[in-house]
């Protein structure tokens, strides 16, 4: 049997909430193995400059907006990228959002707020463009979890739930789907250092914590989560579905570090 190979060349991906940290690295993962790539976000200026970096590696691309809150405005992206490109074959779903608040001093609204956006979120996006793969037989769906989908951190009750959520979800539509020509798998990144998070990590009890806990003895750098997302969208992973790839340094493997 002849090797399967990583070259995403003339597979079109869009990648929601695309367009900064990991989101942006995954964008850019996937135009640099070969595939054309539409990053979407709400902003603007954020979208342009994403579609501006796949533009600089030699890729096609789209400058759409979108919010997985309004279910019309993914329905205009995945239908904008259809009319541009012919297909969609691959969904990174990305966009997601936490906030850390005790359980008893959180209001209804924040909780709703956070799983409205990563798992709901996560399911319209998926159905809208999931819909369009099996028509055609062939897509890959890669959703985002999380260290959280497997065990709990303090005082994000409302974001542990969600990506346990998601990791389950992407393992519910893995098997309605396998039939199909269309795989659903998830990547659960660790502690990787974005703009947003930088603060913390680098100047708190908890970065100090979630450092000890990574035996690697440091964070990831999101440019690593670029090759597991490039596997799974690639024609070497046609059998793997309903997997949640763990990408965390040793994280989750580990016990006593010293």
């Amino acid at each position: 049997m002849a090797y399967k190979t990583l070259d995403l060349t003339g597979r079109v991906a869009v990648v929601v909430g695309g367009t900064t940290g990991i989101g942006r690295a995954l964008t850019e993962g996937l135009a640099q193995a070969g595939a054309d790539v539409v990053p979407t976000s709400r902003r603007r200026d954020a979208v342009d400059s994403a579609a501006a970096s796949v533009e600089a590696l030699g890729r096609r691309t789209l400058r759409v907006t979108s919010d997985v809150g309004d279910e019309a405005s993914l329905e205009a992206a995945c239908r904008a990228t259809i009319d541009a490109f012919g297909k969609v074959d691959i969904l990174v779903n990305c966009a997601g959002r936490t906030k850390r608040t005790p359980v008893l001093e959180m209001p209804e609204q924040e909780w709703q707020s956070i799983v409205d956006t990563n798992v709901t979120g996560t399911l319209r996006s998926c159905k809208i463009f999931g819909r369009h793969m099996i028509e055609r037989g062939y897509g890959r769906i890669i959703n985002i979890a999380s260290l959280t989908s497997f065990v709990a951190m303090m005082d994000v009750a409302a974001y542990t739930t969600s990506k346990a959520a998601v990791a389950a979800l992407t393992k519910s539509l893995a098997v309605e789907w396998a039939r199909s020509g269309v795989t659903v798998n998830a990547i659960a990144p660790g502690v990787f250092r974005t703009a947003l998070n930088q603060e913390l990590l680098d100047g708190t009890a908890r970065g100090r914590e979630l450092l000890m806990r990574t035996p690697m003895g440091r964070f990831g750098n999101v440019e690593e989560l670029a090759g597991g997302a490039v596997f799974l969208a690639s024609d070497a992973a046609t059998f793997i579905t309903g997997h949640v790839l763990i990408i965390d340094g040793g994280f989750l493997a580990s016990g006593v570090n010293v």
